[in-house]
């Protein structure tokens, strides 16, 4: 297990990003579970909009001491309810796991451990987006920099929860539930599309050109930044960035409220 040591805390890089915005293999239309194996960003519309699907289920998973915050939970209710159509309502369902073995973990590690162990699969009218809390880090983090998160295909995110909690522990480290709360959202914005993920679906020109997928504008959800340990404000203070109007704009012409 990497510790991450304080005076490197400004130099991490938001690698995170990179990872978001890889696409899954094409699903095999023959499993049951095709559905929620299919390439980042291709469900954006269905978990925005009550055409297809009128209710959602987010599952998070996770091993004993590894949850998220009590707070992280309650409040992602009212983000998504901000922003998702879905007149049947949502609903959350916690599994807990043993801790798999192997970590850190490369992104088909992380599929394999879905693949074991998610219950809730699209359905009927429900949509159903599995979030793991990982017990450890990503494969490719560095003495410089490491990854929060990563959305890697439509309906699948995992938060690297013991990187989290490590940075959480260094002296004057950043408040856990923001960084969960703050990296929770922001791979919940990459599975809706945010920014540009497909390169045909943005609504007015806001793509980061140095940072793909990213939005250009800086106090941003979705700036590569606000996932960078280094630039995220503490002591805690509530100020878990935001979607900004080009991003929501974006969510609106997919059929986000």
């Amino acid at each position: 297990m990497r510790i991450v040591t304080s005076r490197l805390l400004y130099l991490f890089i938001a690698i995170v990003a990179i990872g978001s915005c890889k696409s899954d293999d094409d699903a095999n239309p023959e499993d049951p579970r095709a559905e929620n194996r299919r390439g980042l960003g291709t469900s954006a519309e269905e978990l925005l909009s009550d055409d297809i699907y009128t209710s959602l289920t987010v599952e998070f998973v996770y091993s004993e001491g590894f949850r998220p915050q009590q707070q992280t939970i309650d409040t992602f209710r009212p983000f998504l309810d901000r922003l998702l159509n879905k007149p049947g309502g949502i609903t959350f369902v916690e599994t807990v796991i043993e801790q798999p073995d192997g970590k850190p973990y490369t992104t088909q590690e992380i599929r394999e451990i879905e693949n074991e162990n998610r219950t809730q699969y699209t359905d009927g009218d429900n949509i159903a987006v599995f979030v793991y809390f990982a017990n450890g880090g990503a494969s490719g983090d560095t003495n410089t920099s490491v990854t929060l998160g990563t959305a890697y295909q439509n309906t699948s995110i995992v938060i690297y929860q013991e990187t989290l909690q490590n940075i959480n522990g260094l002296p004057n480290g950043p408040d856990l539930f923001l960084l969960e709360a703050t990296t929770l959202r922001h791979e919940f914005g990459h599975i809706l599309g945010l920014v540009n993920i497909l390169d045909d679906d943005i609504h007015t020109i806001h793509e980061d050109p140095d940072n793909n997928r990213h939005c250009v504008v800086e106090d941003c959800l979705m700036y590569f930044e606000s996932t960078v340990p280094g630039t995220i404000a503490f002591p805690m203070k509530g100020d878990i960035p935001v979607l900004d109007p080009l991003c929501l704009a974006d969510l609106e012409a997919k059929g986000g409220k």
